[in-house]
């Protein structure tokens, strides 16, 4: 379960890349009546069931794809695990445009692969899908959170992830400067979707100077006229002289090109797998000067609103228990000055303990 890094495993073959990431279970999905293509990773389930969301993404190939969906439920065995939570890692993907290839009955086929798993993984909604989509899978299985509040469920998990991403970046910004003040503070935030549009919206009370890029135009336009941020196009990201880089979009925007051009103190969002290799990217941060918030520590908000499903907790307890995100976060960086590793070592290494522990116990 060390360093993964998306350009150099693609000619191994899945059962190499599962060994090397540390994964249980792999399931593929097809249905020709509904054109389903699907693949389930299961990576971890030491702590409890594997949790995470189902991504819809027009991936350019299925070896990609297998990647994606690798990459994404180890990093949930690894929130999971560093936010306390009794669960493992798990995640989805449905290949395919989300646009103008889902249908109910997709995602009621998609159910039942999932309800075949019996409950050894348990889905909810991510890139590309919606409430409504996790109401369709719900009716062919139990095994689904993110549902809506009418429903019993606990609705958008956006906004806690946002918040969540928002504490973090307050504790970095406490461990940088001595005080979580962001007022004043430019802020480049990279993706305004869901939780990208909740996270202007804390920096925005806070009377932050906001940045945003997105590729989304319309979305793009609505928030900058809403929270008067400023948009920034795809090409001057790097050029841009930031005090916190937030990527909240897809993964993999940190690599030697990009960090050598970035021009920030801190870096902190909500987007999963922000290093394109964990090792090697997370030390040029480190020796750029630059804090670093892993993102599955910081992101783990939404995580914790649907867990809040399976225990039946109350809003205030899934908002008293991201908040913990903000002291979990200065633990991981004071960690990381201590020791000598990078804050994701730090992280990872907690997080590795806490699933190794539970494994020999």
């Amino acid at each position: 379960m060390g360093d993964f890094d998306t350009q150099t495993h693609t000619k191994e073959g899945v059962f190499e890349l599962m060994k090397n990431m540390g994964h249980e279970q792999l399931v593929f999905c097809q249905d020709e009546n509904t054109g389903l293509k699907a693949v389930i990773a299961i990576h971890n389930t030491n702590l409890g069931p594997a949790l995470g969301g189902t991504r819809m993404w027009d991936y350019s190939s299925e070896e990609n794809a297998i990647k994606d969906v690798l990459r994404l439920s180890r990093g949930m065995s690894f929130k999971a695990a560093i936010t306390g939570l009794e669960l493992g890692g798990g995640k989805a993907v449905i290949i395919g445009d989300a646009k103008t290839q889902k249908t109910p009955e997709l995602m009621k086929r998609f159910g039942e692969f999932v309800d075949s798993l019996n409950g050894k993984y348990i889905t909810a909604e991510d890139v590309g899908m919606s409430e409504k989509d996790m109401e369709y899978v719900r009716m062919t299985t139990k095994h689904v959170t993110g549902i809506p509040e009418s429903m019993g469920g606990s609705g958008d998990p956006s906004p806690i992830t946002a918040y969540g991403v928002y504490m973090g970046m307050k504790a970095c910004a406490k461990f940088k400067w001595g005080n979580d003040n962001l007022t004043g503070k430019n802020v480049l935030v990279q993706g305004v979707g869901h939780v990208g549009e909740y996270l202007v919206q804390h920096l925005s009370s806070e009377n932050a100077n906001i940045f945003i890029n997105d590729i989304n135009a319309d979305q793009l336009n609505i928030v900058a006229k809403k929270y008067n941020a400023t948009i920034i196009e795809s090409s001057e990201i790097f050029a841009l002289n930031m005090d916190i880089y937030s990527p909240c979009a897809l993964g993999a925007t940190l690599n030697p090109d990009s960090i050598k051009k970035l021009k920030c103190e801190i870096i902190c969002g909500a987007a999963n797998n922000q290093l394109e290799n964990e090792n090697r990217d997370s030390l040029l941060i480190k020796e750029k000067g630059i804090i670093f918030a892993p993102d599955f520590l910081v992101n783990a908000g939404g995580l914790i609103n649907v867990y809040s499903e399976i225990k039946k907790f109350s809003k205030e307890q899934v908002l008293s228990q991201t908040k913990k995100i903000y002291d979990s976060t200065l633990e991981i960086l004071r960690k990381s000055e201590l020791e000598g590793l990078t804050s994701y070592e730090a992280a990872l290494k907690i997080a590795n303990d806490i699933l190794l522990e539970k494994k020999n116990n």
